[in-house]
């Protein structure tokens, strides 16, 4: 591992001091065939608190050589089909051994903190692997709360679940923006997403409703673009109280 990798491992490792009731991981785990091992040290005892996940495009697909400024030029191009070529089921094994729940195109209910919470979420949109139909539907009015989980933001994700009434959409895939101009933000969002929501805790709108989306910007880059500016890599730990 290079220093600031290690120094990453470190600072991720030590989150677990911060005690949370639950862990969301929004994907983009891997992004090299070796990293299992390096993403199971980095959670460290995190792996033992309740948690959530779905997949992003960089648990399947190894980052390739490309111009760095079509991030900019192209800001919701979407990679082109293949096969998966990382190693994301062997990362699913460690998570379901960890008694993480996996919400691909899934619902299920976690008792946390003494609350019902309700989850549902998606595989990546940016990949096209969405299939909101297979959990859209009305919260159980017993939950405590209705969360949903989708990697990449992608406007017809988000105003499905905006649709059925959920009370907080988490996501990741925008880097925050990666490059941002500072007063300003970020200049992108790599979706449909509009940027002024790329990262951080939003109010989302659709069809007369109203939701909270949360959008970390999270903590890696791409190899080949390994570049934030004016986006520091973070992790979020949000409370959630009663309205």
């Amino acid at each position: 591992m290079t220093p600031y990798q290690q120094a990453k491992q470190r600072w991720l490792s030590r989150l677990a001091a911060l005690e949370p009731d639950l862990v969301i991981n929004t994907g983009d785990n891997l992004g090299h065939p070796d990293a299992v091992p390096y993403v199971t040290m980095s959670l460290g005892r995190l792996l033992d608190v309740p948690g959530v996940f779905v997949w992003g495009s960089n648990d399947f697909h190894g980052p390739r050589p490309k111009n760095p400024l079509r991030y900019l030029t192209q800001p919701s191009h979407q990679p082109v089909p293949r096969e998966p070529d990382l190693p994301w089921e062997d990362l699913r094994k460690t998570f379901l051994d960890a008694g993480w729940v996996d919400l691909t195109e899934a619902r299920a209910r976690v008792r946390i903190a003494g609350c019902e919470l309700e989850f549902r979420g998606t595989s990546d949109a940016h990949l096209n692997l969405d299939r909101y139909d297979e959990v859209a539907g009305p919260p159980d009015p017993a939950a405590a709360a209705a969360l949903g989980v989708t990697h990449a933001p992608y406007r017809r994700v988000l105003d499905a679940m905006t649709a059925d009434d959920l009370d907080l959409i988490v996501a990741g895939h925008t880097h925050g923006g990666q490059v941002c101009v500072p007063g300003y933000g970020a200049l992108v969002s790599n979706c449909d997403l509009d940027p002024r929501q790329a990262k951080g805790l939003s109010t989302y709108q659709y069809a007369g409703k109203r939701t909270f989306l949360h959008v970390s910007a999270g903590v890696g880059a791409s190899p080949y673009a390994p570049v934030r500016f004016a986006c520091r890599p973070e992790v979020t730990l949000m409370t959630l109280v009663s309205r």
